[in-house]
């Protein structure tokens, strides 16, 4: 697969924008694609689109249809997640059977399990047993009457290559035959994948999660008995408390190859499918290519701790990675991802 390397740098725009601050993200993506945001509110104005997002574990599908969201008016646009339906549906699932969704879900069922097979499947489902596509295409049917006349992400379908021929054809059998349809796939090293969980800590109380060396909090201590600094939780309701680590994300993507292997496939047999757009995303850039398209501060960064005069420092540097080719490369911000987004979007969605 090539993906194309779509620069976020653009002529005459020379401000240093924070991007982790929400105003100044704002004032960012104005100067970088003002005009393709004003294309596509233009367009959910009159139409919408369903958006299939392709990519493996962690590879910020949901930050991403966020941060469009948030620039392009997420009042018009839905993210929704497969995984997240099918385990609300399974912790509602007494509720939901017996009352007139639980019906709805009887007629819009067809598949060549019974509907009780196909229940019984999802109240005993497990990570390694995937419910029956079609029970998830009811699934999605019902939800999806939800969101009429709204632009939706949809994210975790398809999940299977065996499903991929249903995306092809789902929007005439969500009903929603007018709305533009399109594939945003991802490219993401494993080795960006294997930090963002390896470090991964989340507040006990909150649950936010955060990572010290990728996306620090405000406040840092060190554990003088371990020799280590650690991340403290900034939301105030918290009191500082230590964020802790995941049991088993020390082992970073050792227990996921498999899959990260099976979505690797999905995404090239999409890349390769004709008769329906693809947007391309990359998560990482070439060092030797980067500066020429991006600016400093649109790099992810690595942070690191040191001890000044009795006070903890945050020292940050651009984070250097191996894409799977094992080529030095800088991680893109979030933020520099969303302008090649929305710079393709934009032609995709005024190409009709």
């Amino acid at each position: 697969m090539n993906f194309p390397i779509i620069g976020a740098k653009k002529a005459g725009v020379t401000e240093v924008f924070d991007l982790a601050d929400p105003s100044s993200r704002k004032e960012y993506f104005q100067a970088k694609v003002g005009e393709e945001v004003a294309e596509i509110r233009k367009f959910l104005s009159h139409d919408n689109f369903l958006a299939y997002f392709v990519g493996k574990k962690n590879s910020g599908k949901g930050t991403y249809s966020k941060l469009f969201s948030e620039i392009v008016g997420g009042e018009k646009i839905v993210h929704l997640s497969i995984g997240d339906l099918v385990r609300e549906t399974h912790a509602n699932w007494e509720k939901i059977s017996q009352g007139s969704e639980g019906q709805r879900l009887r007629v819009l069922y067809r598949g060549p399990l019974s509907f009780e097979e196909a229940e019984a499947s999802l109240l005993g489902r497990s990570a390694s047993q995937l419910l029956p596509t079609e029970f998830i295409l009811a699934l999605l049917r019902l939800k999806m009457e939800e969101y009429e006349g709204k632009s939706v992400f949809l994210d975790g379908f398809p999940r299977e290559k065996d499903q991929i021929g249903y995306t092809l054809l789902l929007k005439d059998l969500l009903g929603r035959k007018n709305d533009k349809d399109l594939f945003i796939l991802i490219d993401i090293p494993d080795s960006v994948i294997n930090e963002r969980i390896k470090y991964r800590v989340i507040c006990p109380i909150c649950q936010t999660p955060r990572n010290p060396k990728l996306l620090v909090t405000k406040f840092v201590g060190f554990d003088t008995e371990k020799g280590e600094y650690y991340l403290m939780c900034d939301n105030p309701s918290c009191n500082k408390a230590r964020m802790v680590r995941k049991e088993g994300d020390d082992l970073g993507i050792a227990p996921i190859k498999d899959r990260l292997a099976k979505d690797e496939e999905i995404i090239q047999q999409i890349y390769n499918t004709y008769g329906i757009p693809k947007v391309l995303l990359r998560n990482s850039i070439p060092v030797d290519k980067a500066k020429e398209c991006f600016d400093d501060y649109e790099f992810t960064p690595a942070y690191s701790f040191e001890k000044e005069g009795g006070q903890i420092i945050t020292k940050e540097n651009p984070w250097v990675v191996q894409d799977n080719e094992g080529v030095d490369s800088y991680s893109l911000m979030p933020s520099p991802v969303v302008v090649a987004l929305i710079k393709q979007m934009a032609q995709v969605l005024g190409s009709r």
